[in-house]
């Protein structure tokens, strides 16, 4: 128990970054003790700020989800690549430091193994109370293992998930243990077995929004399913997911309520973002690239423009501005922001699109519409209806990604539909009389490995996923 207590404090407080620790701790620190109890260990999964913390910052810069100022381009040649689409630009030699998508990924992951290995031996707590600490830390495992691979990894494809690389899987605290860097499909049935392992012992209600209910385990495995092109299993779940939680957040009462501030020109009043810890939508919270509280990103004008007339909730959240030669949509709202968690929107949106592929249209369209009736401004509001399923896709695809911006999942789904090939995803923009575009078959699509995790992985190998 000590020597696993050495490894877990030394890895939190270095990092990943695989160094020496063997006479960190030869016995408990003063003033600290050995973890014993399942309070102990529970302990760790309620440390939001260093285990919630999903950071895809690269995918929304490729995405154009977030602005990038005039400076930051002329001074990160990484983020520049990112944002206009270089695709001649080595991503790979520009990642000299290292990055926080990667770190922090399996710095939680460390914690989550702690807890696996050793909260069904821990003390002063029933069987049943442990099973729920060991099935919340296996979800919590398993949602940043995915993060990982539809971030470092090509997307699933059943054809070639068998052979090609995904990241290093590590199942084990001891900062000594062996990682191999397993299949794209090696991780996949990783992961779904961990949440299939989990799910008969995850709580109707948890502790609190940071540990997994049973509505987060059945929405996290629609997601997956959904992921790996499985429609039938996502809608399953989906299903699951919406009789645990179908709460939907009215952002067109928060418009209203607003509306004075909201409307008046050139006022940059920031409003407590309701999308914090008691959003109704959340299944569980986990922090996006920013783990405190903090102000969401601007976004630049193209990205704004595709936004619905009269939605509110981005009518909400950004408004146009200008500084000297930059004219973007500044952010409005401050606060907490559930960019990593699992929420209800998005479990609606998956189940509108496994409807949609199996041709129940109308089924598709009435779940799309009862999401976009707490959106979009009644003035501006009509029902979508077609018969067509390619029209009815691209809507529920423009909801999905305005819904979901600065997660990973407009990446995610991007990576999945490019992969597919049916419903491609390119960008084009105008920038200083240049036009610069991100095909659907770019390799950008997929981010490269720090240096730093290339050059000194652990006990193993890391083979690059990407050339550039």
């Amino acid at each position: 128990m000590k020597n696993i207590y050495k490894n877990v404090v030394c890895f939190l407080a270095l990092g990943l970054t695989f160094a020496s620790c063997e006479n960190y701790l030869d016995d408990a620190p003063k003033g600290s003790k050995v973890p014993t109890t399942l309070a102990d260990y529970e302990a760790f999964l309620r440390d939001e700020y260093t285990n919630h913390r999903v950071n895809i910052a690269g995918a929304s810069q490729l995405m154009n989800d977030q602005y990038a100022t005039l400076a930051t381009l002329s001074s990160d040649r990484l983020i520049n690549a990112n944002y206009m689409w270089d695709q001649n630009a080595d991503r790979i030699a520009l990642k000299v430091s290292d990055e926080t998508t990667y770190y922090a990924s399996y710095q939680g992951i460390s914690t989550f193994n702690l807890i696996i290995e050793n909260a069904l031996s821990t003390t002063e707590a029933t069987e049943e109370q442990k099973r729920i600490v060991w099935a919340e830390a296996k979800v919590l495992r398993a949602m940043n293992y995915f993060n990982l691979v539809n971030f470092y990894a090509d997307t699933y494809v059943a054809s070639t998930a068998a052979t090609k690389l995904s990241v290093p899987l590590i199942t084990s605290a001891n900062i000594n243990a062996p990682s191999k860097q397993v299949t794209i499909q090696e991780l996949y049935d990783f992961i779904i077995n961990d949440v299939k392992e989990a799910l008969p012992y995850l709580p109707k209600v948890s502790q609190t929004v940071l540990h997994p209910n049973l509505g987060a385990g059945y929405a996290f495995y629609a997601r997956v399913y959904l992921q790996m092109n499985n429609y039938t299993e996502a809608l399953k779940y989906a299903d699951l997911a919406l009789a645990e939680n179908n709460k939907l957040y009215d952002w067109i009462a928060f418009y209203n309520a607003n509306k004075t501030l909201i409307e008046t020109p050139a006022n940059y009043t920031t409003f407590t973002s309701p999308m914090g810890y008691n959003y109704v939508e959340n299944y569980n919270y986990r922090h996006g690239a920013f783990n405190s509280l903090t102000t969401e990103n601007s976004i630049p004008v193209e990205r704004a423009q595709r936004f619905e007339a009269g939605d509110a909730r981005f009518l909400s959240r950004w408004k146009t501005y200008t500084v000297g030669a930059e004219t973007y949509y500044r952010r409005t709202l401050s606060g907490a922001f559930n960019f990593g968690g699992m929420t209800t929107v998005e479990i609606y949106l998956i189940k509108a699109e496994c409807l949609a592929r199996a041709n129940q249209i109308s089924d598709a369209l009435d779940v799309l519409n009862t999401v976009r009736k707490t959106r979009i401004l009644p003035v501006s509001y009509q029902d979508i209806s077609t018969t067509d399923k390619t029209t009815a896709l691209k809507a529920i695809y423009r909801t999905k990604n305005n819904e979901l911006t600065n997660t990973l999942i407009p990446f995610a789904d991007a990576r999945r539909l490019n992969a597919e090939g049916v419903y491609p995803v390119s960008f084009s923009k105008v920038a200083n009389g240049i036009t610069y575009t991100l095909p659907s078959s770019s390799h950008m699509w997929t981010m490269p490995f720090p240096q730093g995790a290339v050059k000194n992985p652990g006990n193993g190998t890391i083979t690059q996923n990407v050339a550039k």
